[in-house]
């Protein structure tokens, strides 16, 4: 029991450590760290939507998202006219939209064709790590930068009880288009981070 709890207490005193330490990082670092990370995210979506012919899909195609009533930008001209606080609440609500889609879509490969079942097992499993990364990080820089980038809008998935690929197809195209809009928005807050013209951005 005594080794057990010395366990558990040397597991927390590392979590604490490692808060500690990723709080002493610069918002600018975690901004460029954070961009890194979903730029790896939505280049894992763009992969397996062109390996599973899902690219019919365009990313500026208006697609009835779970995450469509979100108000965002369409374009980076648009995005840089909003304040950094709310490209990161926007960015990290999105995140948050995809947690349970992506669950389904890992318990769903089974439907698909033989051949492309390990490829979107394996793909949509880095991308739910990819995302976890993603979201801790998010949390962290959040809370650096006030109350309105800690706001989080609640953009709940509907599951159906049965999911065929066409269903695997449009959800795969909704998360290309959402970790695109993910991507823009922290390279926006990179680029202001790195003091530069908006016009350079």
């Amino acid at each position: 029991m005594a080794q057990r709890r010395t366990s558990g207490t040397n597991l927390f005193m590392t979590v604490l450590c490692v808060v500690a330490m990723c709080r002493a990082v610069p918002i600018n670092d975690l901004i460029y760290r954070a961009s890194q990370q979903s730029d790896k995210l939505h280049a894992l979506s763009t992969m397996l939507t062109q390996e599973l012919g899902s690219e019919a899909f365009p990313i500026d195609r208006v697609l009835a998202c779970h995450t469509s009533s979100l108000q965002t930008p369409t374009d980076k001209e648009q995005a840089l006219q909003v304040s950094e606080s709310d490209l990161l609440s926007l960015a990290r609500s999105l995140l948050q939209a995809w947690s349970d889609p992506l669950e389904v879509l890992s318990s769903s490969t089974n439907v698909l064709p033989y051949s492309a079942q390990s490829t979107l097992s394996k793909t949509i499993q880095k991308m739910q790590e990819h995302s976890k990364d993603l979201k801790d990080g998010l949390d962290i820089l959040s809370s650096k930068m006030g109350p309105a980038a800690q706001t989080i809008t609640s953009l709940p998935f509907i599951e159906t009880n049965e999911i065929g690929q066409d269903k695997i197809t449009k959800l795969l195209s909704c998360f290309r288009r959402d970790s695109h809009k993910i991507d823009s928005f922290l390279k926006v807050l990179r680029c202001r981070a790195a003091n530069m013209q908006p016009q350079v951005c």
